[in-house]
């Protein structure tokens, strides 16, 4: 509870710089628009090691706010060679599955404190909403056992050892839905078998494996965008876009990041109104040709679907 003032206030400097960094490229000023860029990145780098996913989940939505006036910069040529050469290179610094499993290390350690601790003083203390407000709540633990807590940090550390940490293959740079779904079910599994040393533990998973797609989303845009960098520094130096990815490293990109889904390359293709359609196969693990599928409430279904960089056809 204590971050989320903080974190709050980050989110509400980003939509600020959003909305200048909008009216610059409206305006066609590259240079400030690209150093409101650096600046919203900066400030989103302040929380970066902070072990914590909550920490880790605002830098997401705020890298979110802060892809939106690229695409329109990109979308509208605003910036010159050497601009998105700085812009492709600022973002190539930006690892959310190196930072995920650093949250994920945070989140193990704050969960045993935590254990230890209701051990130790036989309480808790949560907030709790009533009547429209939020009051500070004490929980007793007086007559509950030793055992509890150690089992359940135990069970922490086992479902981080053998469900969490799997999750993102940093050595090959892979998030793997269907490695989700299989911890998913193994941990829906152990749960048909009440276990009072487990209970606390297996609370905590729904969270952080419904954080994990947010990850592996975000850091496929961020892989997008540097892509749609590299393609509008190939336009400037040649007149159009590329028939095939490869024609972009190394010249215009030091090395072509793959699709983190299934470490295949991305998909792209040039279409017949001089734009081209660049994309992962997303969180449904299939090509569906850089289709996206919209909810019945208007918005992208992330699951559903690939996840798509593709300006408006003009």
């Amino acid at each position: 509870g204590e971050l989320l003032p903080w974190l709050a206030k980050m989110k509400q400097c980003a939509q600020f710089l959003e909305l200048r960094i909008l009216a610059e490229v409206q305006a066609n000023q590259g240079e400030p628009a690209l150093a409101d860029v650096k600046l919203l990145l900066r400030v989103n780098d302040c929380v970066r090691e902070q072990p914590f996913l909550i920490s880790q989940l605002v830098r997401i939505a705020i890298m979110a706010i802060t892809l939106q006036p690229i695409y329109e910069g990109l979308a509208q040529h605003c910036w010159s060679d050497a601009q998105l050469d700085e812009l492709e290179q600022v973002l190539a610094t930006q690892d959310y599955l190196a930072d995920f499993e650093f949250a994920m290390k945070g989140e193990k350690i704050t969960a045993v404190e935590t254990f230890e601790k209701q051990r130790l003083t036989r309480e808790s203390k949560q907030w709790e909403e009533s009547s429209g407000t939020n009051k500070l709540v004490t929980i007793s633990y007086r007559f509950i056992p030793g055992a509890y807590f150690y089992g359940n940090e135990l069970a922490f550390a086992q479902m981080h050892q053998q469900f969490i940490v799997p999750l993102v293959d940093l050595t090959n740079r892979v998030v793997a839905p269907a490695a989700l779904r299989q911890a998913q079910d193994a941990m829906q599994s152990g749960m048909k078998h009440y276990s009072y040393y487990k209970v606390q533990a297996q609370m905590v998973f729904p969270a952080i494996s419904a954080s994990v797609m947010r990850i592996a989303r975000i850091q496929s845009q961020v892989d997008l965008a540097r892509v749609a960098c590299a393609l509008e520094r190939f336009r400037l130096a040649q007149g159009n876009y590329p028939e095939t990815l490869d024609a972009l490293a190394p010249q215009f990109i030091g090395k072509l990041p793959h699709d983190i889904i299934n470490g295949q390359p991305l998909h792209y293709r040039r279409t017949d109104d001089g734009q081209f359609v660049l994309y992962s196969v997303g969180w449904d693990e299939k090509d569906d040709g850089g289709k996206i599928f919209i909810t019945k409430s208007g918005t992208v279904d992330q699951k559903k679907g690939d996840w798509v960089w593709q300006y408006p056809a003009k």
